[in-house]
């Protein structure tokens, strides 16, 4: 590989740490060449972009964008290493999961994973990041709670006015006629 092309490599890479919070770094040493493209159709289907690189490559890129902030991830760039990119910080974690699973192995091994400034390290933790709940759903767990007690007081309001209105109708009798009130007319034929 010539310079230019590490350069190329680089700025990359560089554009897609800039891009997304959340990546991770997986070991994809001891897979088939069918079985890594399996993985990179399921990262297409669910939006997560894969790439390969030389670790001396990745880490240029990092410590160029901010070497303090990665600093805890630069031990684990060993090995064949893969990155996966994302939005959802749980996306590639339930890939890694459900490709597992199908191929019933241990490999992809997750070396890593950097979520919005937070860094998991070891694989021990893919479980704990495939519980992460994301944005949307943190957000629709706060709505839900904001809007139990408005609906629980809402139906208390219509319960009691139901009440009230069948108890009104209930206790009021059929009309008399006052006393003093004149005799109708009797229709004309």
């Amino acid at each position: 590989m010539t310079k230019d092309q590490k350069n190329e490599v680089i700025e990359l890479l560089k554009s897609k740490f800039a891009q997304y919070n959340n990546f991770y770094i997986t070991d994809t040493e001891s897979l088939t060449v069918a079985q890594v493209s399996k993985l990179r159709r399921s990262c297409f289907d669910k939006q997560v972009e894969m790439k390969v690189a030389k670790n001396t490559l990745i880490r240029k890129a990092l410590e160029s964008l901010d070497a303090e902030k990665y600093a805890d991830v630069y031990a684990s760039l060993n090995n064949v290493t893969a990155l996966m990119f994302s939005e959802n910080p749980k996306e590639p974690a339930l890939i890694l999961s459900s490709f597992r699973k199908a191929n019933s192995g241990e490999k992809p091994v997750l070396k890593a994973a950097f979520i919005n400034g937070d860094v998991y390290t070891g694989d021990n933790n893919l479980k704990t990041l495939t519980q992460i709940k994301t944005k949307d759903e943190l957000v629709g767990e706060v709505i839900g709670l904001l809007q139990s007690p408005a609906k629980r007081v809402l139906a208390a309001l219509l319960h009691h006015h139901e009440k009230q209105a069948e108890g009104t109708t209930a206790v009021a009798a059929p009309a008399e006629p006052a006393a003093d009130a004149a005799p109708e007319a009797p229709a004309a034929e």
